[in-house]
């Protein structure tokens, strides 16, 4: 089945492909939130009805008793590879709203950039995969894989029911690979191909010093205070140099890979200009350049820590709780409950004698993924990428997470090509996120292309060689 008329098609209904994508974004669908619950709703319904509009069938939500994924397949190509389609609907939130120059969900268009909560991670990728699939069932009336489209609704927030939904619906979920439009490109300028990505664990500290808040005047100088001890904790986990400070964490972690090291070098990469765009400060692990460090070390940081008083003025007070949430990204190979145990087992070590600490939030790990290079995923997107930019692609891994990859490897067998197209600079997570419009039409030339070579293989040739 030749990609090249779908391509036509699609980039001639480009401006149609971008007004879908504003509609999309303009739908608030913060899965972390509560008070986003009717956006989520909304967001589930317009999917639907796209993804019965083009043609798919068996539209329908898949519930694992959280935020349901959307799904819908067709299954017409009897003999030829299935491969499931994986984007994710939910967003970020969009706060702190001030700091955003244009309304979050209010899709804005400014110096060739869609700017837009979700514009970049991941509902531009997204877009773009269903409307390939659209592209091909309207030129050819099918597509030369069957596809099973996965579009889940709690990426921003871990997968916590991703589990679930894949045992209630493990059969329906059969398939032999899957591309992610989830996972973006490392370069503007270079064709790279995603091999693998590091993992997440997470938790929540609540460090307690007292048993209720104090006036600073009458305890001052006498008590300890739960913001003082919680800041010591925190300082622990780093030395001087920003490097991890936890022993059990990294005395176990195997050191990456010459190829690993080679394949990092082979991006062309600016580590001044890289902290520098964002004004930041350099730190990190010594003996590791900064892209090994991204990409092939973990990293612990605090998203978030409070306690006290924090209106406006002031209040005179000593706190009795303080809290913190922390996540880590896990290299290749490190386990996520062994690295939260690691980490849980160091805060205690260091707490002071008599200060009470408790955890929260954990659950929801993903270890790291990796996709061999000489995997059929692999191999197909390289051919199109050679097409495309005429010139050969550089393998990298991604320093972020996409947890469906390690889960639906466990769970069902497959692997993963991540074949998103938002790029390093897009302020993903941050306020003022955007999507270079020109990666649009790159995509659209771009998946059509994939799912043709996809085709090649047979189905059984992308489990042995896995």
């Amino acid at each position: 089945m030749n990609a090249e008329p779908v391509v036509d098609h699609l980039l001639q209904r480009h401006d149609a492909v971008l007004d879908r994508l504003t509609a999309f974004l303009r739908l608030p669908s913060v899965s972390t939130d509560p008070a986003y619950a009717e956006g989520m709703a909304a967001t589930r319904a317009f999917l639907l009805d796209w993804l019965a509009e083009i043609g798919l069938s068996d539209v329908q939500l898949l519930d694992g008793g959280g935020h349901p994924a959307v799904y819908g397949a067709w299954l017409g190509a009897p003999g030829a590879p299935t491969i499931i389609v994986y984007g994710h609907y939910d967003v970020q939130p969009p706060d702190p709203l001030a700091l955003w120059r244009t309304p979050p969900f209010e899709p804005t268009i400014q110096g060739g950039r869609l700017h837009a909560r979700g514009a970049s991670d991941v509902k531009g990728s997204t877009t773009i995969a269903i409307e390939t699939v659209a592209g091909f069932l309207a030129v050819h009336g099918g597509c030369p894989v069957n596809i099973k489209l996965f579009l889940e609704g709690e990426e921003e927030t871990g997968s916590p029911s991703l589990r679930e939904i894949v045992h209630r619906y493990g059969t329906l979920l059969q398939a032999d690979a899957m591309i992610s439009a989830d996972g973006g490109r490392a370069s503007p300028t270079e064709p790279t191909i995603n091999v693998g990505a590091r993992g997440l664990a997470k938790l929540e500290l609540i460090v307690r010093s007292a048993e209720k808040e104090m006036h600073s005047g009458r305890y001052g100088g006498a008590v300890r205070n739960a913001l003082h001890e919680l800041a010591a904790i925190i300082a622990s986990l780093h030395d001087a140099n920003g490097a991890i400070a936890v022993p059990a964490l990294m005395e176990a972690l195997p050191p990456p890979s010459a190829q690993d090291r080679r394949d990092a070098a082979a991006l062309p990469f600016d580590e001044a200009a890289f902290v520098a765009d964002v004004g930041g400060i350099a730190a990190g692990e010594p003996g590791y350049s900064l892209r090994e460090r991204l990409t092939l070390r973990p990293a612990i940081d605090v998203n978030g820590m409070w306690g006290g008083y924090t209106g406006a003025g002031s209040k005179t007070v000593i706190p009795d709780e303080a809290r913190a949430k922390v996540t880590i990204r896990l290299a290749p190979g490190q386990d996520p409950e062994q690295a939260i145990q690691a980490l849980q087992d160091h805060i205690r070590s260091v707490a002071r004698p008599g200060v009470r600490i408790a955890f929260a939030g954990i659950g929801g790990g993903s270890p790291a993924s990796t996709l061999a290079g000489h995997h059929p995923l692999v191999q197909a997107a390289t051919r199109v990428l050679q097409r495309v930019w005429q010139r050969d692609p550089v393998h990298v891994r991604l320093g972020a997470t996409v947890p469906i990859t390690a889960i639906f490897k466990e769970l069902l067998g497959m692997d993963t090509l991540m074949f998103g197209l938002n790029l390093p600079d897009e302020d993903v997570h941050a306020p003022n996120e955007f999507f270079h419009l020109d990666s649009i039409a790159l995509g659209l030339r771009s998946w059509p292309l994939l799912l043709q070579e996809l085709a090649i293989f047979a189905p059984e040739e992308f489990r042995a060689k896995g």
